[in-house]
């Protein structure tokens, strides 16, 4: 396999930015024919996305393609943000590549996936969904428990603002609504899942609980659990909780004897209720479950990625990596760290200098434990080898 990629930042013509992307993107390739495009836009981009794909598609031909509009973009090393970006990503000798794309109708019985594609054993597969009317979490929960090994990694388009503004990418068509599906069943790739919290205080027992409404942890309100372990806190993890950084973590793998960073997976903390000392948490708890409160904070974040990125190279066993796509939280980057390109660097200095492309997402989807999941504040990202 062979990747290649190529940025175009500034304030450039919509079509000339097409156009300068895929003719750089294929003169990087040499001369192969990429079995696989995937686009991303800036926002800047997002009136005029039919111009784009259009233009794009006249110097890359029939290509199967998938992308989106984005809060800000990533090429290489660097991530732009809140300026006009265009990063193309391209791939020579993956196999045969399908894209479609899925609408959800709503049943009386709940609903279906229009346009379902996904094979047992037929993953892993890209997918890009639009954050306002496609239920991401039904459809991972549809694939874990009916399409064995349909693994996951991509995120949901965050340039739009409501129903019908995102902005998706599928060959030649540009599409405001569902998600588009990339097949990446004959490539050698790795999905990986960077969550960037650490756990603070004790694990509990799920003892009380209503779908996403915990009233119970350890026999007691978790309201107060919470303010028992806040003051044990140093100052520096306090001022984090009160600045948003609270999550919660729910733990993987219930038989292990030790649980450490990476073993939970983590959710924020969306609500409280200080009278019942009920919390509300961004995803269903049961009981018996183990749970525990975590923190976000930029170091932690760091130290997580460095380590997945490290475990990586290190299980790579002398293959080399040809390229990766990388989905960022609109939660990182300059609104996290002090330092600009923070997740686009890490992946390039570590990954080593290979095609990289990728686009901040309004939620990151990849697999944990087994199990296809919606993460939030996460660095997924798709290792080439």
């Amino acid at each position: 396999m062979k990747a290649s990629a190529a940025l175009v930042v500034g304030d450039v013509g919509t079509e000339e930015a097409a156009v300068r992307a895929a003719l750089e993107a294929c003169d990087g390739l040499g001369g192969l024919t990429p079995d696989l495009a995937v686009v991303f836009v800036s926002r800047h981009y997002h009136r005029e996305a039919a111009y784009f794909l259009r233009a794009l598609n006249e110097v890359l031909g029939h290509v199967p393609l998938i992308g989106c509009a984005a809060e800000s973009v990533i090429g290489g090393a660097q991530e732009v943000e809140d300026a006009p970006a265009v990063s193309l990503w391209l791939a020579a000798g993956t196999g045969p590549v399908e894209t479609f794309s899925v609408e959800h109708l709503a049943t009386p019985g709940g609903g279906l996936f229009v346009g379902d594609r996904f094979e047992a054993g037929g993953g892993p597969y890209l997918v890009l969904a639009d954050p306002f009317g496609f239920p991401v979490p039904d459809l991972l929960a549809h694939l874990d428990d009916n399409v064995p090994q349909a693994t996951v990694i991509g995120g949901l388009a965050g340039a739009g603002e409501s129903l019908g503004s995102s902005t998706l990418f599928l060959d030649d068509q540009v599409l405001r609504s569902g998600a588009v599906v990339a097949t990446l069943t004959g490539a050698q790739v790795d999905l990986l899942v960077s969550q960037g919290c650490r756990p603070i205080g004790n694990p509990y027992t799920v003892t009380g609980c209503e779908g996403n409404v915990v009233h119970g942890i350890g026999g007691r309100p978790p309201f107060q659990r919470l303010q028992e372990l806040v003051a044990t806190l140093p100052e520096a993890d306090r001022q984090l909780l009160a600045e948003g950084g609270l999550q919660v973590g729910q733990v993987i793998d219930e038989y292990r004897h030790e649980q450490r960073r990476g073993d939970f997976l983590v959710h924020s903390v969306v609500g409280a209720d200080p009278g019942s000392g009920a919390i509300v948490v961004g995803a269903d708890v049961r009981l018996g479950q183990t749970l525990q409160f975590h923190v976000r904070d930029a170091a932690s974040a760091d130290e997580d990625l460095v380590e997945t990125l490290e475990q990586e190279v290190a299980g790579l066993e002398g293959m080399a990596v040809q390229g990766a796509l990388v989905f960022t939280c609109n939660g990182r980057g300059m609104r996290l760290f002090e330092h600009p390109d923070h997740d686009a660097a890490l992946v390039s200095k570590l990954l080593g200098d290979v095609p990289v492309a990728g686009a901040f997402c309004a939620g990151e989807l990849g697999p944990v434990g087994g199990r296809n999941f919606l993460h939030s504040f996460t660095a997924c990202v798709a290792v080439f080898r």
